[in-house]
């Protein structure tokens, strides 16, 4: 029977926004191709530029408020909630607030940035 495997130290995804990246599971840190899981914190006054992803991205917010546009509808996903973007919308994520905002993230298939399709 396979044994179960522990995520110590996720890897740490380099960015140039403040934007704290760890992913537990996924391609960067285990060279997993189906599904990617990791945890990030958005800074106050935070945005990413538009992206059109081919996965499915599922991101649960546990700390602050999460702003959301997708497809030209903006969401505001408060400590709690979640939401589900489906491939191929055109989404962008940021945190205009004064507080930083806690979120976890799933993606399948995993999240790569050949597959992110950022504008």
């Amino acid at each position: 029977m396979p044994k179960p495997e522990i995520q110590k130290s996720p890897f740490i995804v380099p960015t140039e926004d403040k934007k704290l990246i760890e992913e537990h599971f996924g391609r960067a840190s285990i060279g997993g191709k189906e599904l990617s899981i990791a945890h990030m914190i958005a800074p106050a006054q935070w945005t990413e530029p538009y992206q059109k992803p081919d996965f499915d991205e599922y991101t649960m917010v546990v700390k602050g408020i999460l702003s959301v546009e997708v497809d030209g509808e903006i969401f505001q996903i408060s400590k709690g909630q979640s939401i589900l973007i489906k491939k191929g919308s055109r989404v962008r994520y940021s945190n205009p607030y004064e507080e930083k905002s806690e979120y976890w993230s799933v993606c399948n298939p995993a999240f790569s940035i050949e597959t992110v399709n950022r504008e």
